[in-house]
């Protein structure tokens, strides 16, 4: 499974964890993995590491968004699709050391598949701003 790919099952884990509480989160990505037939070992490992590494920095992750938002915007008015992406690209980039060109560009895909109209603008303005910090 190309890396592309195993990004956006990432993402679908992502979305599908920020909807539930992150209790049993091995748990729920093993069976994540298992539900969508995902046996690349490297993809699986990528997956988990991703799940695990946003849940890790969740907070860190949310202070760095809410401080790129436009002025009078919280987190809560950002649309969950658009939230989980930024969650996604902060942590491909800060700490997964992906470059940053690479972590917008593949997040700004992904957002032009299933965020809203105008979510590749949105999320490609915040992380702008967050690369510049």
């Amino acid at each position: 499974m190309k890396r592309s790919a195993a990004r956006e099952q990432a993402f679908k884990l992502l979305y599908s964890l920020q909807i539930q509480n992150n209790e049993e989160l091995q748990e729920k990505i093993d069976i994540y993995i298992e539900n969508n037939e995902i046996t690349d070992k490297q993809a699986q490992d990528y997956i988990s590491k991703v799940a695990k590494g946003v849940s890790e920095h969740k907070e860190e992750i949310e202070d760095l968004i809410r401080k790129n938002l436009k002025k009078g915007w919280e987190l809560s008015r950002v649309a969950k699709i658009d939230l989980v992406l930024l969650k996604l690209a902060i942590y491909e980039i800060k700490y997964n050391d992906l470059p940053y060109k690479v972590g917008i560009n593949e997040t700004i895909e992904l957002a032009k598949k299933y965020g809203l109209d105008n979510s590749h603008v949105f999320i490609n303005g915040v992380l702008a701003n967050v690369i510049k910090m």
